[in-house]
Parts: C-alpha cells; sequence; structure tokens
C-alpha cells in the first residue's frame, strides 16, 4: 500500500506540474498573439467550464474499466497538446482555446478517475494521509510551475513548454499503469444503474458526505467571491502595488502545503464533517483578518486561508470515497466535483459587481456565510455522523448499512440510485 501510496503522490506532482505550467503560458500567449486581455482571461474558463459536466463525465468511469480510461485521457491529452506546436500567428489562437477546453475535460475525468481508483488502491484508514499528501503535492506544484512555465516561455517562446506539458501526461499514464489494485466487485448491478441521478441520489441521502461537499462548495466559492475584493484591499486599502498579490498567493500556497500535510491526521481522529466544519471556519476567520488595514494582517489571512480550504476539500473527498459504493464512485466523484467547483462561476463575477460596494463589506459577507453553513452544520451533526464504513471480504469500502445511517435513508437511498435491492456480485 505505501508503494500506491507514493505513485498517487509521484502522479500529483506531476500532473501538477504540467497543468501549473500550461495554464499560465496560455494566457499569455493569447495575450502575445492578440493583444486582447480579455480573450487571454477566456482561457482559463474554458478550463474551468467543463467542470459543469462533470456528473455525466463521471458516469463514463462508472460504464468502462477505471484504470484504462483514465490511461487513455492522459495519453490523449499529451497529443492533444503537442498540436499546440503549430501554432505560429494570430491565426491559430483557436487552438489554444481548444486545448484549454481538453485540459478542462480531462481534469473533470482524471479527479473523478482518481477519487473512484483510490479506494481500490488503499487500505480506509490510508485514504485521508493520502489525500492530504496529493492536495499539499499539487499546491506546492502551484508555487513551481508557473514560474518554470513563465521562464521558458520567456527564453524560447511556447513551443517548449508545451513539450515539456506534454509529457508529464505521458509519465502519469506509466504510473498509473504501475499502481497495483485489488479486485474489486461493484457494489450494485451494472445493469440496474441509471443516469447521473444515481450519483446525485448517493450523495444526497449520505449524511457525511453530503455535509462536506457542501461545506466545501460554500467556502471555495466565497474564495472566488472574494477575489476581485483581494485586488482591491492590496492597492486601495493597504496602497501597496498589485505585484503584492504575488506575495499572498505563495502565502496562501505555503498555508495549502501545510494544511495538507496536517489533515490526514485530522482525519484519523475527528469525522470529515468535523475537518470540513474547522475548515470552513478558518476560511472564515482569514476574510475577517483580512480586513484589518495591515499588511502581515493580510499575508496571515492568505496563510489561514491556505489551511483551511485544502482541509475543507480533503474532507469531502474522503467522505465521498468511503460512503459510497464502488459502482458509483466515478459518477459521484464527478457529482461531487461539479457540486464543489461549479459555484465558482457565478461567485467571481458577483465578488466582482460586490465589490464595487467595497472590499470589507465583501469580505464580511464571505465570513458570514462560511461562518453559517458552518455553525449550521455543527449544530446537525448527530453522534451517528461518524463515518462508519463496511468492507467486504475484498476489501470494498461501502456505505454505512442501517442504523448508522442518519435517519434510515442512506440504504434506501442505494437502492432508489440502483433501481432496486443492493446487492453483490
Amino acid at each position: 500500500m505505501r508503494r500506491n501510496a507514493g505513485l498517487f503522490v509521484a502522479i500529483s506532482l506531476l500532473s501538477g506540474f504540467g497543468s501549473g505550467a500550461m495554464s499560465l503560458v496560455a494566457g499569455i500567449w493569447i495575450l502575445d498573439l492578440t493583444g486582447s486581455t480579455s480573450l487571454a482571461a477566456l482561457a482559463g474558463l474554458c478550463v474551468y467550464a467543463p467542470v459543469l459536466a462533470g456528473p455525466w463525465l463521471g458516469g463514463l468511469l462508472d460504464r468502462a474499466s477505471r484504470r484504462p480510461l483514465v490511461v487513455a485521457v492522459n495519453l490523449t491529452l499529451a497529443a492533444v497538446l503537442l498540436s499546440l506546436l503549430t501554432v505560429r500567428g494570430p491565426g491559430q489562437t483557436w487552438l489554444i482555446f481548444a486545448v484549454s477546453c481538453a485540459y478542462g475535460l480531462s481534469y473533470v475525468l482524471i479527479d473523478a478517475g482518481e477519487t473512484a481508483l483510490l479506494p481500490a488502491a488503499l487500505s480506509p484508514t490510508e485514504l485521508g494521509d493520502v489525500n492530504g499528501w496529493r492536495s499539499s503535492a499539487q499546491e506546492g506544484m502551484k508555487l513551481v510551475a508557473p514560474l518554470v512555465g513563465a521562464g521558458l516561455y520567456g527564453w524560447r517562446g511556447g513551443h517548449p513548454v508545451v513539450v515539456v506539458s506534454a509529457a508529464m501526461p505521458v509519465l502519469v499514464a506509466v504510473l498509473y499503469a504501475a499502481v497495483r489494485l485489488r479486485r474489486t466487485p461493484p457494489d450494485l448491478p451494472t445493469e440496474r444503474r441509471h443516469g447521473f441521478r444515481a450519483g446525485l441520489a448517493v450523495l444526497a441521502g449520505q449524511p457525511a458526505p453530503r455535509r462536506t461537499v457542501a461545506l466545501a462548495a460554500v467556502a471555495i466559492a466565497m474564495s472566488g467571491f472574494t477575489t476581485a475584493a483581494n485586488y482591491a484591499i492590496v492597492t486601495t486599502m493597504l496602497g501597496l502595488p498589485s505585484t503584492f498579490l504575488g506575495v499572498l498567493v505563495s502565502a496562501q500556497g505555503a498555508g495549502s502545503v501545510v494544511g495538507g500535510l496536517v489533515v490526514g491526521r485530522l482525519l484519523a481522529r475527528w469525522s470529515p464533517v468535523t475537518v470540513g466544519v474547522a475548515g470552513t471556519t478558518l476560511f472564515a476567520v482569514s476574510c475577517l483578518v483580512r480586513c484589518l488595514p495591515w499588511w502581515p494582517g493580510a499575508v496571515a489571512a492568505s496563510v489561514i486561508a491556505g489551511v483551511g480550504l485544502p482541509w475543507g476539500l480533503v474532507a469531502a473527498v474522503t467522505a465521498v470515497q468511503t460512503n459510497t459504493p464502488t459502482a458509483l464512485l466515478g459518477r459521484v466523484a464527478g457529482t461531487a466535483n461539479t457540486a464543489m467547483f461549479g459555484p465558482v462561476a457565478l461567485a467571481i463575477p458577483l465578488g466582482s459587481a460586490a465589490a464595487h460596494l467595497g472590499a470589507r463589506p465583501t469580505f464580511v459577507v464571505a465570513a458570514a456565510t462560511c461562518l453559517v453553513c458552518a455553525v449550521r452544520t455543527a449544530m446537525r451533526r448527530g453522534r451517528h455522523d461518524t463515518p462508519t464504513t463496511t468492507t467486504s471480504p475484498a476489501g470494498v469500502v461501502g456505505p454505512p448499512v442501517g442504523p448508522q445511517s442518519e435517519d434510515g435513508r442512506g440504504r434506501e437511498s442505494l437502492r432508489a440510485a440502483a433501481g432496486g435491492p443492493a446487492r453483490r456480485r
């Protein structure tokens, strides 16, 4: 199992490096080719838009062999990236947008695929730690990869960045092939699954995944809601150059690395719901601290936010992995990703409009929203919310059964999702 844990962390490092380098360079490349900042910003929208199709894309992982599909997605992404070697002028700008969309599709499939594969590669007790390590690896690459990508682009243009970024998915595919998976029979008969609603029913019917995903969605949405206010705080209230935002981003990245390393131990001691409440509360505190007219406070707030956001995200992912039937894990993971990251598309423009009323009110609204959700979740927690999983002799992690589920709806929701009584093959 330790071998598999190391492989998944390496996969996160390599994929994080490739995507981190290319995500920054795509926008810079479009800006240089067209001179339009609006078009450059659209590259990021192309990457995030496919997350709205998460429930349907996740369903592909339930209808096919998951590891071969994830390997194929990585190899296809490498081939698509190499098409950027043909970009020579403004006439090929559309190709950069197309590749950005392909990146977004691959993110959804690969994220859901990893979430579905991890329970078959690791023991339940290892999931929290490995999810935390993967989060730290990804956040660490966000600090390094954009600098490397920008340096390569400034030195030789976009083509060297394309080659390096295309090599990463190939290496990742090799590592996926090296992972040792247990033979895990599906929890539900494949012929009885009906569309993405099955994944939504399981996610909504299990208390721990439902609550942790909701908490993560609120915190992530509020992080997008405060994006414009961050600019206003730095340039208006603190009177600092906009480049100081780089310091804040680095501080948040450092906090995320630390948060990812710690969250596994927290999940070993407390339930995912408790860790999710703590993470959302920390993000709310960071919003309030950022209202202080003091630049060290802004740096401290960034570190706190960096710790809190991964706690909420890792808690949600772990809750999904340990409370979902194996046969539905792909679409449930895809649905959870959509629920957590989809609201950002609406929160960012709303935050931009709210920032015109003042940066501090925007942060106060974000903090109040997070605190209300955290308090409501904490108050609703019962003694049966502590994650209790059932494990088959083959090591398949399943949902709580009977009285271990909140108000007895856990098993019924699974039966409704499958279209009949749950059984194992």
